[in-house]
C-alpha cells in the first residue's frame, strides 16, 4: 500500500501548482478569451506526476504559443502564396536542371528497399512474394482506377465518384470546415470520426501505388499519383481545415508523400511543375509541423514525437531545402531524448499500450535505419533500447502471434507497406532479427514479411534467412517498468496488466484494466482485451471499451477504477496505481501478486489485491482476489471473452468456453461463490472502427470486507480429458 507521507506530499503539490497557475494567469500578455480557453486546459494537464517547475515553464510555453498562433493566423495567405524555399545553389538552378537533379540524384538514401534498383526490387518482390504481389498490383488499380481502398478495420470503400473529398469523413458523409486549424472542433456528436479523416489524409494509399509501380512500371499508377497530390493540395490550404489541426499528421503524411516521391522521381510523369508542387508542399509541411509542435513541459508522447521524426526526415531526404539542416539538427537531438523520455528501462513504449508500443517502434526503428543508411551516427546505447523495445515485444506476443491490444490502440501505422490490424505486430520481428541478427525474433511460424524487403532491402533478407530460429527463451517474463507479466509455458500463456494509466499518470492511452488478465491456450485466445473501436465517432463507445467492467478485472460498487469523464475521450484518472508485490518463476510455477488502490476513494474504502498462480505441471492457473477494507460492497468479477469463443454454463459456478476450429477449451470456475455467473453481451475490436459481438461472463456477490474470491482456469488441449480436469477442479474447491 503507498506511503501516506507521499499522498499528503502529492496533494501538497498539486495545491502548489493550482496557486502557480492562479497567480501566472491573469499577468499572461494574452486576451480574456484566450486566457479563459487555454486555463481549463493547463488545470487538466496538471493532473499526473508534474513538479512545479515544469508548470511554471508549460504556463509560459502556452502562452508563448498563443501569441505564436495568432501570427500564424495572419500569415496565412503568404504560406499559400509562397514556393519552396530552396539552398542558394539550387534556387539557381532552371527547372529543368532541379527536375534533372531530381531525378538523377543517388543521394540522400530513403531506406535501403526503397533505394534498391527497381529492376532488382521488382524481381524480389514478385519471387518472395507472388501471392501478395498480384494483391498489391489488385489494390493498386482499384486505387487509381476506382478511388477505392481500406481504411484501418473498415471495409474498402470509394473515396468521391469524380475528385476524392479530402475533408469529408467516409463514414458519416460530414465535411470539415476550411477554418483556421486551431480552431477546428474535433467533436461533432452526428457520428463523425476526425481520426477517420486523417488516416485518409495521411496518403498512406500512395504507397501501394508507388510498390504496384516498381513491380509494373504502370505509368497510370504514376499518373494517379500526381492527380491525388494535386487534388490534395487544392483542397487543403496551408494552415486551414482538419487535416493541418494536428501536427503530428501533417508530420505523417509528409512521410508517407516521401516514400512516394522516392519511387515516382523516375516517372515522366514527373515535370517540372509537378516537381516545384511536391517541393512546396514538403517545405510547407515542415515549416508547419515546426510551428505547431506538441512539445510540452509536463509530458510528451506519440504525437511530439512524430512531429519530430517527420522534420527528420524531410531534413534528411530534401538536402535541397533551406530549412533541411536545421529541421535535421534540431529532430535528431529531439529524437534521441524523447527515447530518453519515453521508452522505459524494460523497453516499453510509456503510454501504457501495445498498439502504440508498435507505432512508436516503427517511428524509432525506420528512422534509426535511414540516419545509418546516410552515415549519421546514431549512439550504440540507443540502439540497445531500440533492441529493447523488441525484446517487450516478443514477450507479449501471445503463441498464435497476435499482440493482447493492452491500452488503446487506433491501427496506425509509420509508413503502411502493408496493412496490418491492430493486433498484428510479428511482422517487426522480421526486422529485428536481421538487423539485429537475433534468432529470437524469427519463429518457424511467421513467415517473412514484405516489410522486410522494401525497409532492409536484399541484405535483410539474406540476414534474415540466414538465421536459424531459436525459440529457447520464449519463457515467463516480467516488465516491471510497464507492468506487464506474462506466465508462460509452450502453448499456455496469461498476462497480468499491472500498468498504471501511462505517461506519469497522465492516462490518454491508458484504460481502466488494473489487475486484468488475458488467457491463450492451445493457440487460441479465450479470454482477451477488448481493444478500442472508436476515439471520437462515439463517446458511449469509446467509454464503454476503456471501462473497468469491459477488462477481465474486478469492478466494486460499480464504481471504475480510475475516474472517467466520457465527454474527455482522452483523459483518464490515475486513482488505481497498480503495485506489484511479489514476483517468481521457476520451472514448476510463475507466482504474480499486486494490488490497486482505485477503490480507496469509496466512501467505505477497499483495496483490490490479486494473485495469479500457474501451475506449469498440472496446466492451470489459480487466481486469488482479495479485498481488504471495510463494510458491504458489490462485486463484479469479470472474464471477457474472444470473439468466436463459444460460452456456456456447463455447472453453476463453471463457464465451459469452446474454441470448434481447434476443439480447445477452457473451463472458468468459482470456487467460492455459490451462485451462478450471467453471460453479458459486449464486444471486441480488433482494428479501429471494427468490432464483433463477445461475450464476458460475470459473477456478481455482496460481501462484507476482507473478503476473498477465488477462480480455477483450466485449459483442455487435444490430448487432455475434461472428466480429468473437472476432478482437479473439484479437488481445487476442496482446497487439495
Amino acid at each position: 500500500m503507498r506511503d501516506e507521507g507521499t499522498r499528503r506530499h502529492g496533494d501538497a503539490e498539486t495545491r502548489r501548482l493550482k496557486e502557480l497557475l492562479l497567480f501566472f494567469s491573469p499577468r499572461l500578455r494574452v486576451s480574456a478569451s484566450t486566457r479563459l480557453s487555454f486555463i481549463p486546459k493547463l488545470h487538466r494537464a496538471l493532473r499526473g506526476e508534474v513538479n512545479v517547475r515544469a508548470a511554471a515553464l508549460e504556463l509560459l510555453r502556452r502562452s508563448r504559443a498563443a501569441l505564436r498562433r495568432r501570427r500564424e493566423r495572419a500569415s496565412l495567405t503568404r504560406f499559400n502564396e509562397e514556393g519552396a524555399h530552396l539552398r542558394t545553389e539550387f534556387a539557381r538552378l532552371t527547372p529543368s536542371e532541379l527536375l534533372n537533379h531530381f531525378r538523377l540524384r543517388s543521394s540522400p538514401k530513403f531506406l535501403p528497399g526503397f533505394a534498391s534498383p527497381t529492376d532488382k526490387l521488382s524481381i524480389s518482390q514478385r519471387s518472395l512474394f507472388p501471392a501478395e504481389t498480384e494483391e498489391l498490383i489488385e489494390r493498386a488499380a482499384r486505387i487509381a482506377g476506382e478511388q477505392r481502398w481500406a481504411l484501418m478495420g473498415y471495409e474498402e470503400q470509394r473515396f468521391g465518384a469524380g475528385e476524392i473529398e479530402w475533408r469529408r469523413d467516409p463514414r458519416s458523409g460530414m465535411e470539415w470546415p476550411l477554418r483556421f486549424h486551431a480552431d477546428t472542433n474535433y467533436q461533432h456528436m452526428d457520428g463523425s470520426d476526425i481520426r477517420v479523416v486523417w488516416e485518409l489524409n495521411r496518403l498512406s494509399h500512395l504507397i501501394t501505388l508507388a510498390r504496384a509501380f516498381v513491380v509494373t512500371e504502370d505509368e497510370r499508377l504514376a499518373s494517379a499519383f500526381f492527380a491525388q497530390v494535386e487534388s490534395w493540395r487544392e483542397q487543403n490550404p496551408v494552415g486551414s481545415g482538419p487535416n493541418w489541426a494536428c501536427a503530428m499528421e501533417v508530420a505523417l503524411r509528409a512521410m508517407n508523400l516521401l516514400a512516394a516521391f522516392e519511387i515516382f522521381r523516375r516517372s515522366p510523369q514527373l515535370n517540372e511543375e509537378r516537381l516545384q508542387l511536391l517541393l512546396a508542399i514538403f517545405d510547407q509541411h515542415g515549416a508547419h509541423i515546426l510551428r505547431n509542435l506538441e512539445f510540452s513541459y509536463i509530458a510528451t508522447s506519440n504525437h511530439y514525437l512524430s512531429d519530430v521524426v517527420g522534420l527528420l526526415w524531410l531534413g534528411l531526404m530534401l538536402p535541397e531545402l533551406k530549412a533541411a539542416r536545421d529541421w535535421r539538427e534540431f529532430a535528431l537531438k529531439e529524437l534521441k531524448r524523447e527515447m530518453d523520455k519515453q521508452i522505459l528501462a524494460d523497453g516499453a513504449d510509456a503510454e501504457s499500450s501495445t498498439g502504440y508500443h508498435r507505432f512508436v517502434l516503427e517511428l524509432f526503428l525506420y528512422s534509426f535505419i535511414a540516419a545509418r543508411a546516410n552515415n549519421i551516427e546514431i549512439e550504440e546505447r540507443y540502439w540497445r533500447k531500440l533492441h529493447a523495445m523488441f525484446d517487450y515485444m516478443r514477450a507479449y506476443l501471445r503463441p498464435d502471434g497476435r499482440a493482447p491490444l493492452i491500452g488503446d490502440t487506433d491501427s496506425g501505422q509509420v509508413l503502411p507497406i502493408a496493412h496490418r490490424a491492430a493486433d498484428d505486430h510479428s511482422y517487426l520481428l522480421a526486422l529485428g532479427a536481421a538487423l539485429f541478427s537475433d534468432a529470437r525474433f524469427k519463429s518457424r511460424d511467421w513467415p517473412m514479411t514484405e516489410e522486410l524487403l522494401w525497409v532492409l532491402g536484399e541484405d535483410g533478407v539474406r540476414a534474415f534467412q540466414n538465421l536459424e530460429c531459436d525459440e529457447s527463451n520464449v519463457v515467463s517474463q516480467a516488465f516491471a517498468d510497464a507492468g506487464t507479466y506474462i506466465c508462460r509455458d509452450r502453448d499456455l500463456y496469461l498476462l497480468f496488466n499491472a500498468s498504471g494509466a501511462g505517461v506519469g499518470g497522465r492516462g490518454s492511452h491508458g484504460h481502466n484494466d488494473a489487475l486484468s488478465i488475458e488467457v491463450s491456450v492451445c493457440g487460441t485466445a479465450f479470454i482477451v482485451d477488448p481493444g478500442t473501436f472508436v476515439y471520437r465517432g462515439n463517446l458511449q463507445d469509446r467509454h464503454h471499451f476503456r471501462s473497468t467492467r469491459y477488462h477481465s478485472t474486478v469492478e466494486v460498487d460499480d464504481v471504475e477504477q480510475n475516474t472517467i469523464d466520457e465527454e474527455l475521450p482522452f483523459i483518464i484518472g490515475n486513482e488505481a496505481e497498480p503495485k506489484v508485490l511479489r514476483w517468481e518463476t521457476t520451472t514448476e510455477h510463475d507466482l504474480i501478486v499486486a494490488e490497486h488502490y482505485g477503490y480507496r476513494r469509496l466512501r467505505k474504502p477497499v483495496t483490490h489485491a490479486r494473485a495469479v498462480r500457474f501451475d506449469k505441471r498440472e496446466r492451470f492457473w489459480l487466481i486469488k482476489d482479495s479485498f481488504i477494507g471495510e463494510g458491504e460492497h458489490l462485486f463484479h468479477l469479470r472474464f471477457h471473452f474472444g470473439e468466436k469463443i463459444e460460452t456456456k454454463v456447463s455447472d453453476k459456478r463453471i463457464i465451459l468456453a469452446s474454441d470448434n476450429t481447434t476443439n480447445a477449451r477452457l473451463f472458468v470456475c468459482a470456487l467460492d461463490i455459490e451462485n451462478a455467473p450471467t453471460l453479458e453481451q459486449q464486444f471486441t475490436s480488433r482494428d479501429y472502427g471494427a468490432r464483433s459481438a463477445s461475450t464476458a461472463a460475470c459473477w456478481t456477490a455482496r460481501a462484507d470486507v476482507p473478503r476473498t474470491f477465488r477462480w480455477a482456469i483450466i485449459p483442455v488441449c487435444a490430448t487432455e480429458r475434461d472428466e480429468d480436469r473437472l476432478s482437479l477442479i473439484a479437488k481445487l474447491r476442496d482446497g487439495k
